[in-house]
């Protein structure tokens, strides 16, 4: 692909991280690489416009508005829980005493509905609840052993990845031990040749000195009487 790059770094076996510089010289190339990557003014361009009123319902469409005017809060209407009477220039009316019959018959159907309700709320509450605690202690169970098998996967990669450095990392010192080796040899090699280059071109230019030479050398040689 291109632009593709390739890692080559090796966290378990490359040493040299902590040395003075390496750090800022890392910062630095980061810096570069900011100052040459220019970003488009817009570079959500392409995606659709963002809707931000989708999930809105009318009751917060209004509470928005509300807001936004700087408005007091409504305050929670007991309109529907009061009893009055009829008003003073109703006292006499039928239908109207009627309107406030229907009004209690409400009121006390409402309240019987709240005792119902705490009635199946005393029997039914406290199992509802204990299978609802179960079911969440079920689910954090299986959140759990889900995150234990995701730890282990990540351990196991990790330790394959110190595995195959660690062998790695051995075979490029064997490598390089076998490199420097043989840089050392091929410079003593070059360093005999340049001896026998220079003691052939001398041995060209004077033969009778390096006889001389040769031969002090044997009489240094020589075991002593």
């Amino acid at each position: 692909m291109a632009g593709e790059v390739i890692v080559d770094a090796l966290p378990y076996i490359d040493q040299g991280y902590d040395e003075p510089g390496v750090r800022e010289a890392a910062l630095a190339m980061v810096e570069e690489e900011c100052r040459r990557y220019r970003p488009t003014k817009n570079y959500l361009e392409h995606l659709p416009p963002l809707n931000i009123s989708a999930f809105e319902t009318q009751i917060m469409h209004n509470e928005f508005e509300r807001l936004q005017n700087r408005l007091p809060m409504d305050t929670l209407s007991m309109k529907r829980y009061e009893l009055p009477p009829p008003p003073s220039g109703k006292l006499n009316e039928v239908s109207a005493w009627l309107e406030c019959v229907d009004n209690s018959q409400a009121q006390l159907e409402h309240q019987a509905v709240r005792i119902l309700n705490l009635q199946l709320m005393l029997e039914y509450c406290c199992p509802a609840w204990q299978r609802y605690l179960q079911t969440l202690t079920d689910l954090e169970k299986i959140a759990s052993n889900r995150l234990a098998l995701l730890r282990q996967s990540l351990q196991e990669v990790n330790w394959q990845r110190k595995s195959l450095q660690t062998k790695g990392g051995e075979q490029l010192k064997a490598l390089e031990a076998k490199w420097v080796a043989l840089v050392s040899r091929n410079y003593e090699i070059e360093q005999a040749c340049c001896m026998a280059e220079e003691y052939i071109a001398k041995y060209k230019e004077n033969p009778e000195y390096i006889r001389e030479q040769h031969q002090d050398m044997e009489n240094l040689l020589k075991p002593t009487e």
